[in-house]
């Protein structure tokens, strides 16, 4: 019989593509990932891999088995739903990947009612950026992730996740009295030769502001690049840029920033996905439930 663990090995080799990245993604070394698909291949009694330069490659034998291997690990977690669902207490661990402003908005109140519901529950989280989140959650590396989609940008859809909306916020632009002194905005139009700060290329978030301006006539100056938004802010409330903020996320913003609507019904919709073959698991069903008792009086702030 093959042996689980391993063919988790081989998914996981068929979805990075490289020895080296899915010995990061499964914390492992590289060596003990060769060793595992090699002790796969003597299990299966067929090669998997074959080496083309310094690469390892799937063979279609390889390919077949973990196209078929991802059936085989989501029967085996339903049947540990199962059991776990017979269980008289809630045990185990749920390991969370969620973004920076969805954890400062949603994790303590979800931490406060797990440990009323559930105190021997262990909740793992791991700030993850939506982009990787979502499909190292679809590879079994993480149990539940929290996403975000903005405006004509789809999150990346993988076959057996399952998702639920937590929150919609508005989109602001936001700007100081500093920034304003120097020009007068009222809207996203008197931005064109102001400094911004945003995301990085390939960020959901950097594709919505760069396709904002565009739509208002300019290029942005993105003189600032960074994925925490405290540094947005910061960079914001000392008058040194513009920016896009969500709604959920200016609750720590101070009286130096104007926030404004520089669109109609500009939302992010925050959501939480997991595999269908888990959504039964009791940990993961406790999780969900706080994650949406947290998100309830957010939703729809503006």
């Amino acid at each position: 019989m093959l042996d689980s663990q391993l063919l988790r090995t081989l998914v996981e080799f068929a979805e990075r593509g490289t020895v080296a990245a899915t010995a990061q993604a499964l914390g492992y070394t590289p060596s003990a990932v060769s060793q595992q698909l090699t002790s796969l291949a003597r299990q299966a009694r067929v090669p998997l891999v074959r080496r083309v330069g310094r690469n390892l490659v799937l063979t279609p034998a390889g390919t077949a088995l973990a196209q078929s291997s991802t059936d085989v690990l989501d029967a085996l977690e339903r049947a540990e739903a199962a059991v776990s669902a017979n269980s008289p207490e809630l045990r185990g661990e749920v390991h969370l990947a969620i973004f920076q402003s969805a954890a400062l908005a949603l994790l303590p109140a979800t931490l406060d009612a797990l440990r009323d519901r559930a105190p021997l529950l262990r909740l793992r989280m791991t700030q993850v950026e939506p982009e990787s989140a979502l499909r190292d959650t679809w590879a079994r590396d993480y149990d539940i992730v929290v996403a975000e989609e903005y405006p004509h940008h789809r999150a990346p859809l993988y076959k057996g996740l399952t998702q639920e909306t937590l929150v919609r916020d508005t989109i602001r632009l936001c700007v100081s009295p500093e920034a304003q002194r120097h020009k007068d905005v009222a809207g996203l139009a008197d931005c064109v030769n102001l400094p911004w700060v945003m995301e990085p290329q390939g960020t959901a978030t950097r594709h919505y502001g760069e396709q904002a301006c565009r739509a208002a006539g300019f290029e942005p100056d993105v003189r600032f690049e960074t994925s925490d938004l405290q540094a947005h802010l910061a960079l914001v409330e000392s008058g040194h840029a513009v920016a896009f903020l969500p709604s959920l996320f200016l609750e720590r913003a101070s009286a130096a920033v104007t926030a404004m609507t520089h669109a109609p019904d500009q939302r992010r919709t925050v959501f939480a996905a997991m595999r269908e073959s888990s959504a039964g698991e009791p940990g993961i069903a406790v999780v969900l439930n706080a994650l949406r008792d947290a998100a309830a009086p957010l939703d729809a702030v503006d």
